[in-house]
């Protein structure tokens, strides 16, 4: 696989890569060069206060969508989806 370094240096995983190394948005990574050239790039060990931040966060995305307002019933996956012209 291959990404595309920005001017600023910044690179995007790529979405297999996140996954294998489970990396999810928020996380933090360490990245660290290899002596015989190329870099690791590994998901830090996040600290217990993420934990319980990450939780609040997974059980509120859990809930049932609102059925009223703009979007009626829609996930924010899929209002998100509609903004973009992705459907």
């Amino acid at each position: 696989m291959a990404t595309t370094v920005t001017v600023k240096g910044q690179v995007t995983l790529p979405k297999a890569v996140r996954e294998a190394a489970g990396i999810r948005p928020g996380d933090r990574v360490t990245v660290r060069a290899r002596p015989e050239g190329g870099v690791v790039v590994e998901r830090a060990a996040a600290p217990a206060a993420n934990d319980a931040y990450r939780e609040r966060l997974e059980a509120i995305a859990r809930r049932r969508p609102m059925k009223d307002g703009p979007f009626g019933a829609k996930t924010t996956d899929e209002v998100m989806r509609v903004l973009r012209g992705d459907d």
